[in-house]
Formats: structure tokens, C-alpha cells, sequence
């Protein structure tokens, strides 16, 4: 791929910092340089984010039947023109607020799924507001793989400038933690991680894998998952050639990942990896949904409605999250 990656960048919950967020990456030189992106959404709301934002950056208005690899410009809009700012009550999850974000993410993904652009990426949404636009909304993961059609695994990745938390559960209660792992799921989550590293330039990536209970068990004194489960889907990566380690107690194995020991962490529930990753650098995470035939990324914070309409949101995560989207973009050429 020679050309600038394109990516789909919908408009998350415009009730937020949603709109600052976009307006704020439109105008980044830094990220006009590096791709070009198709701003899916309403440019009422796009400018009143800009507003708040303190910028004005230029876009070129596209329709959606558009050859947006063949439009000029280097920032596009698709206008879908279906929410009126005066219909949004800032600070609050609300149905129309859902759909709008909810539209806005299902069009920059049918426009990757039918090749039209390279990745996708979108800024917060706010769950409840997606649940009220859609009762069966479960999370971007099962929405996502309906509109890409996935029919293989996919998972959540959390990106921390050259360090991955990927993880076995996800969005379930943690009384279900245990019942869940198995070594099958295990075994999915490790090679999935190893497969999504890969494609994101690591040549073998080092996968550290966490153990479930309290100093990884204490050698079966406080759990056998360790043993029984854990452990011999790690040694059977090492078998397969995948540069794993583990299960290692998961209050200090970021400590080694951090200290440049581990290029992952592999953990096996969703704070178990969440909790290190934002402590280290919240203003600077990504989460990236890997298992799709194109990078998916958003910022890993939420829509943060105590501080939306001041125009001082941390731009940060979001700019790491389109600069990820344009590299692994840029290399699925070589996929």
C-alpha cells in the first residue's frame, strides 16, 4: 500500500467529548500526515465539536456512494445529517445518542468490510446510550463481528505505546471468571494475540500469561487453574513457537512487562488488566479490537461527561489510537 492508509472515523456519543475529540484530530497535522481520514457523522455536531475544540479544521463533503480513495482532499466527511444539536442534552446517555453513535461506528464498518476504506476507528461511546438505541447491544465486539460478518474469534486488546494487555474473558461478571477458562479459550486468546501482535510489526512478540488466583496459585494452595488449566496451554504454545511464559502472579507481571521483559500480557479477566494498564498511562491507551480483516481502534476511556463542552480533553489516546489504525493499516499489504 502505497497511498495514505484511509480510515473511517465515526463519531462516538455526542453527548461527551465525542465531537471535541474528532474536531481535535481532524485539525493534527501530525495525522493528516500519516493518513487520511472519512469523518462519518453529522457536521452540525462535527462543528459544534470545533467549537468547543478552539479549532476549525478544513474537510471535503462526500456523498456515501463516494470512491473516497479517488476524492481529493485530506480529511473527508460523510454527513449523515441525522442529529440536530439542539436534540442533545450534554452529559447524559440518552437514545438519541445511541443511535447516533450507533449509526456513525455501523457505516465506517460496512465501508471496511466492503474495502472502501482501510480501518476503522471511533471516538467514546457511552454503553448505556448504546443499549437504549438497541436492547441486544452487548459490546463493539459482538456488534462488530455481525456487521463484518466475522465468523472467527476476535478479542479486546488494550495498547500501551509498545506494551499489549490482551485478555481470556472479557464482559462478564466475575463471579463466571473461573467456569469460563478453559484451555481451549486460553489456547484461542494466546494464538489470537500472537496472530494481532504480529500484524502490528512485532517480529515474535513475548507473551507473558497471567495466573487466575492470588501469587498464581501458590502452587495449588489457593487454586489448581494454574496447574491444571494454565500452564499446559503455555507450554504447549512454546510447542508451537510462540514466545510465551507463565502462568506469573498477575500483581507483579506488569511490572516485568513494563520494565521491558514482556511485549504482552496475556491476562484472564477484564480488570485483572485494565487496572495496570490505565494506571500507567490512561491518557494514552488504546483498545484495539483484533481478529478482523482490518484494524479496529478507539481511545481506551470512555466519554467523560463531567468534563464534556470545556474544550479540555486529552486528546492523547485518541491520536494513539488513528496513528495504530494507520500503521497496521499500512501494512496489510503484507498480511
Amino acid at each position: 500500500m502505497t497511498a495514505k492508509p484511509l480510515i473511517a472515523l465515526a463519531m462516538g456519543d455526542p453527548a461527551g467529548i465525542s465531537p471535541e475529540l474528532t474536531a481535535k484530530l481532524v485539525a493534527l497535522d501530525e495525522i493528516r500526515a500519516r493518513c487520511r481520514l472519512v469523518v462519518i457523522g453529522d457536521r452540525r455536531i462535527f462543528g459544534e465539536g470545533a467549537r468547543v475544540a478552539g479549532v476549525a479544521p478544513g474537510l471535503t463533503r462526500v456523498e456515501q456512494g463516494a470512491d473516497f480513495h479517488a476524492a481529493q482532499g485530506d480529511a473527508l466527511f460523510l454527513d449523515l445529517g441525522h442529529l440536530d444539536p439542539r436534540d442533545v442534552e450534554p452529559k447524559t446517555a440518552s437514545l438519541a445518542g445511541g443511535k447516533f453513535a450507533l449509526t456513525n461506528y455501523g457505516n465506517a464498518l460496512e465501508l471496511a468490510r466492503d474495502r472502501r476504506v482501510d480501518a476503522v476507528c471511533f471516538t467514546p461511546f457511552n454503553k448505556q446510550a448504546m443499549r437504549l438505541a438497541r436492547a441486544d447491544y452487548d459490546d463493539e465486539i459482538a456488534f462488530s463481528a455481525e456487521v463484518a460478518g466475522l465468523r472467527t474469534p476476535a478479542s479486546e486488546f488494550n495498547v500501551l505505546g509498545e506494551l499489549w494487555n490482551a485478555r481470556v474473558t472479557s464482559h462478564i461478571p466475575l463471579r463466571d471468571v473461573a467456569a469460563k477458562l478453559s484451555g481451549e479459550r486460553i489456547q484461542r486468546a494466546l494464538m489470537l494475540t500472537d496472530a494481532c501482535m504480529r500484524k502490528a510489526g512485532f517480529a515474535r512478540p513475548r507473551i507473558a500469561v497471567a495466573g487466575l488466583n492470588p501469587h498464581a496459585g501458590d502452587g495449588g494452595n489457593f487454586g489448581r487453574e494454574e496447574i491444571d488449566v494454565i500452564a499446559p496451554v503455555v507450554e504447549a504454545g512454546k510447542r508451537d513457537g510462540i514466545a510465551v511464559d507463565g502462568p506469573f502472579p498477575a500483581d507483579t507481571v506488569f511490572l516485568r512487562a513494563k520494565a521491558g521483559a514482556f511485549d504482552a500480557v496475556l491476562t484472564m479477566y477484564h480488570d485483572q488488566g485494565q487496572i495496570a494498564m490505565k494506571l500507567m498511562g490512561f491518557d494514552r491507551g488504546v483498545t484495539l479490537l483484533g481478529g478482523f480483516p482490518f484494524p479496529i481502534c478507539t481511545p481506551a476511556h470512555g466519554t467523560a461527561y463531567d468534563i464534556a463542552g470545556q474544550g479540555i480533553a486529552s486528546i492523547g489516546a485518541s491520536r494513539a489510537a488513528v496513528l495504530l489504525a494507520a500503521e497496521m493499516a499500512a501494512r496489510r499489504a503484507v498480511w
